[in-house]
């Protein structure tokens, strides 16, 4: 109790003794002296010492006087654990573990402050969904307020019932945090990161939940596009998500049917790094892909409910196939990386020209390839029949059968993010698809002189 009232009254010093037989065999010290420069800011910061923050500054302020009343003094920070959240509060230094108007104008401020400040940055959109509770579930909060005839509910005062404190500190922590988050952008944009973040696990939870109910009353249908392989389980089988029906038409008819399964995608698929949690569960690609799939997204996913030990990208081998596989990969880090992390997430390399000569014939993956092969299986001879694909679904099935499904004759490129390699791969992501078009230009005048010398070559 010492302790914390010398909290609650910054750079007041309490003295503190006892008999010391009174406290033989505590913690509890004899004698000691407490004495908080910094308040409530130092009673946070040694709260959550040692665990991480997702701020590297403590939101703290006090002010005396607010709407007439006596003082009113706050410190906030957003810890890096889920559910690490918690909201110490006292009125009139009682203790109210049950909360009150106060937390509720506290809840409010963080909120509309977070709102407008994502508005002021063009980042209305993700911050659309977000809620009281996915501002407080990581928040680490010390608040104080110095009211004239508190009221509180029930006998123990446990909870502030005074209607004038929520608009009190409201309107005092409000004004603060917009000052707080646009003197430090940089702090501003990951704690808004943060909390759009946990609003997509709280959504997606509850997608999950839906998905859950529904299947109890019955069986879930896999997506009318799905061509499904006959195999019970997941051992040995394969999904392969291939674009366009056409292609798709071939990929069904080259596969193994007892191994293989197709699905296609129409086109290119949403960008979820920069698409709002709305949209994500609103498109139909997506949900095919997850149902064809099973095995939920996030947290919630579970590896053995996978259908397929491999999940194969098929695309075009072209500029736009290597897009479309950019966003499925994106997809599948940001929704369920630990798909990534088992290993079960393949590319695979489909040949972009076709060579013959005589009765030879041979496929070449790129220019490069193509005139490796030109080298060294045609040596150089000419009146070489040289066709290029424009796409999977120009080959005959068992030319791509041939060429990219066997397990016998095919290349598949795994994709691996490395434990030490995961911030940068996050960067790129985020860089290069997500919902800042400054940072993509960026990105591109860096890379102009790049770009330069594969239009001379």
């Amino acid at each position: 109790m010492a302790r914390s009232k010398a909290y609650l009254f910054g750079g007041v010093e309490i003295r503190w003794s006892c008999t010391p037989s009174l406290v033989e065999g505590t913690d509890v010290p004899a004698e000691a002296v407490f004495r908080f420069p910094s308040g409530l800011k130092d009673y946070l910061a040694n709260e959550i010492e040692g665990r991480e923050a997702v701020t590297d500054q403590i939101f703290s302020g006090k002010i005396e006087k607010p709407g007439g009343h006596g003082s009113l003094e706050w410190a906030i920070s957003w810890l890096g654990g889920v559910d690490d959240g918690f909201v110490n509060s006292y009125c009139n230094t009682i203790p109210t573990p049950e909360g009150g108007t106060h937390e509720q104008g506290l809840r409010i401020a963080l909120l509309r402050g977070l709102k407008d400040h994502a508005d002021r940055i063009n980042q209305s959109k993700r911050a659309a969904n977000i809620t009281t509770d996915d501002i407080m579930i990581t928040c680490a909060a010390m608040l104080s307020v110095f009211i004239r005839e508190p009221e509180f509910q029930g006998q123990t005062k446990d909870k502030l019932a005074t209607l004038e404190a929520a608009k009190i500190v409201e309107t005092a922590i409000r004004d603060a945090f917009d000052h707080w988050l646009a003197a430090a952008p940089s702090q501003a944009l990951k704690l808004l990161d943060w909390v759009v973040e946990r609003a997509d696990e709280r959504l997606r939870r509850r997608a999950d939940k839906e998905i859950a109910r529904k299947t109890a009353v019955r069986k879930l249908r896999l997506p009318g596009k799905l061509a499904d392989c006959s195999n019970a389980g997941a051992a040995g089988s394969e999904l392969f998500i291939v674009e366009g029906d056409s292609a798709g038409g071939s990929a069904k008819q080259a596969r193994d049917r007892a191994s293989q399964a197709i699905l296609p995608l129409r086109g290119k698929i949403l960008n979820v790094a920069s698409a709002t949690r709305d949209k994500l569960l609103a498109n139909q690609q997506l949900s095919d892909l997850l149902q064809a799939l099973g095995c939920g997204t996030g947290n919630h996913y579970r590896d053995d409910d996978l259908r397929y030990e491999r999940v194969i990208i098929m695309t075009d081998a072209d500029v736009d196939g290597a897009h479309i596989a950019s966003l499925l990969i994106t997809f599948f880090w940001r929704q369920m990386p630990k798909l990534i992390d088992n290993g079960h997430l393949f590319l695979a390399v489909p040949p972009l020209y076709r060579l013959s000569h005589g009765g030879k014939t041979a496929y070449a993956r790129n220019d490069a390839h193509k005139d490796e092969l030109m080298r060294t299986e045609f040596k150089g001879k000419s009146n070489i029949e040289i066709g290029r694909f424009k796409g999977l679904g120009e080959m005959m099935p068992g030319q791509l059968k041939e060429t990219t499904m066997d397990p016998r004759r095919r290349t598949l490129l795994r994709v691996v993010i490395p434990e030490d390699g995961r911030p940068a791969a996050e960067s790129s992501v985020e860089q290069l698809m997500g919902n800042r078009p400054e940072a993509r230009f960026a990105f591109i005048q860096e890379r102009a002189a790049f770009a330069t010398e594969l239009v001379d070559l």
